[in-house]
């Protein structure tokens, strides 16, 4: 939020307009803030924390699009290739909440997003961590205004490894 504090704004706003300062958060008033819950979906588009998925195996001759897989195929799925696809998401590598909501402001779900993967081996705990992100999200910028330190410029650097992480930064918490 730090990087676009136009959004940071209007998710602020939603949130006083629907939960107010007095009361936390509820799983329950998500339903009711479709901008911000458009916002925490780019932000996992966009983040892609883990780029590669964990090796499968195909167990059974698999076609996909013109390709045939014989069964016992090592397959190492790549979710950035879903999540960045410029033939499915209309700005593809820039951070746009509109790509979840249609032209009432509706949040819509997206086919191509799938930061928890896909299949059989989706994340279990995906309806968990999607309440836990929501409540978290909302509590902190019900409370808080981020923004970088004075004279710096933030970035969205981040280091490649088994996962993409963040290189150190600084930002100010303003409460509010």
């Amino acid at each position: 939020m730090i990087n676009y504090p136009h959004i940071q704004e209007e998710v602020q706003a939603e949130i006083d307009s629907v939960v107010g300062s007095s009361k936390q958060p509820s799983v329950t008033d998500r339903e009711n803030m479709p901008y911000t819950d458009a916002v925490i979906h780019e932000i996992q588009r966009m983040a892609n924390i883990l780029p590669l998925n964990l090796v499968r195996m195909t167990n059974k001759e698999t076609t996909l699009d013109k390709y045939t897989f014989p069964k016992g195929t090592m397959v190492l799925p790549t979710l950035v290739s879903v999540l960045r696809d410029e033939s499915i998401w209309e700005t593809p590598h820039t951070f746009n909440p509109q790509h979840f909501l249609d032209q009432d402001g509706t949040f819509r779900k997206r086919e191509a997003f799938l930061p928890f993967s896909a299949g059989k081996r989706v994340c279990l705990g995906e309806q968990l961590a999607r309440a836990e992100l929501f409540l978290f999200f909302t509590t902190l910028l019900q409370r808080f205004s981020f923004a970088p330190p004075p004279g710096v410029q933030p970035t969205l650097e981040y280091k490649l490894g088994a996962t993409h992480c963040p290189k150190p930064y600084s930002l100010c918490a303003v409460p509010r």
